[in-house]
C-alpha cells in the first residue's frame, strides 16, 4: 500500500515528475506564504528528469521550456 508523505504540520507532499524536452529547460520552486518568493531552480538538459515534491516551503513550481509534467492527473505538456 502507497501511503503519502506529511511534513511536521500533516501537510500531504505531492510528488510530480518534470521531463526536458529542450536543453536548458528550467524548473523554478516557488515559496507557500504571503508573499510567493523563488526558493529554487534546476536546469535540465534534454530527456533529463526530475521529480520535485510540494511542501510546507514549496506551494507552487514555475516551468521555463518545453517538458512533459507527471502527475496524478495525468500528462501536461508545458511549452514555451
Amino acid at each position: 500500500k502507497y501511503e503519502k508523505a506529511k511534513d511536521s504540520t500533516g501537510f500531504e507532499n505531492e510528488y510530480i515528475c518534470i521531463k526536458a524536452l529542450q536543453p536548458g529547460t528550467q524548473i523554478i520552486g516557488l515559496t507557500r506564504g504571503s508573499e510567493t518568493k523563488s526558493h529554487h531552480t534546476e536546469n535540465l538538459d534534454k530527456g533529463e528528469i526530475l521529480v520535485v515534491q510540494f511542501t510546507e516551503k514549496t506551494s507552487a513550481i514555475k516551468i521555463r521550456g518545453n517538458a512533459e509534467v507527471y502527475t496524478k492527473f495525468g500528462v501536461i505538456k508545458a511549452e514555451k
